[in-house]
């Protein structure tokens, strides 16, 4: 797995805002899905994090001067956190879980992410 692999651009001309994956939590009781999207802005490549319930996350980088290396965006998605005072529907418990992931910009990520869900008995 190439953890070093960043994608050239987010964006393919058509907007300021793109998908760069999306996190489903099967096992949770609901099915949670997560999106985290990328926005340009003023130069900055600006990260937001968006679910159901509308729920506020720390993202670690908030921003970034350029794409992503896939080991970034790991951690990115492994250190997503809610605060646990203002949590709406369990969150904070789905996150625990290992998420499947999709993601166009980043084709090894559904592979990293089946593989550490086989090891912790997932699948």
């Amino acid at each position: 797995m190439d953890f070093d692999y960043r994608p050239e651009t987010y964006f393919n001309g058509t907007g300021a805002s793109s998908l760069l994956v999306k996190l489903t939590y099967p096992e949770s009781q609901w099915g949670e899905e997560i999106c985290i999207f990328a926005t340009a802005l003023d130069g900055e490549i600006f990260f937001e994090i968006v679910d159901f319930y509308g729920n506020e996350y720390a993202t670690k980088p908030v921003a970034s001067k350029e794409p992503l290396a896939l080991q970034e965006l790991i951690l990115l998605v492994e250190s997503l956190e809610v605060d646990p005072e203002t949590e709406i529907g369990n969150i904070n418990q789905t996150l625990s879980g290992i998420p499947m992931a999709e993601s166009n910009l980043y084709p090894q990520l559904e592979e990293y992410f089946s593989q550490k869900r086989a090891h912790f008995g997932y699948l």
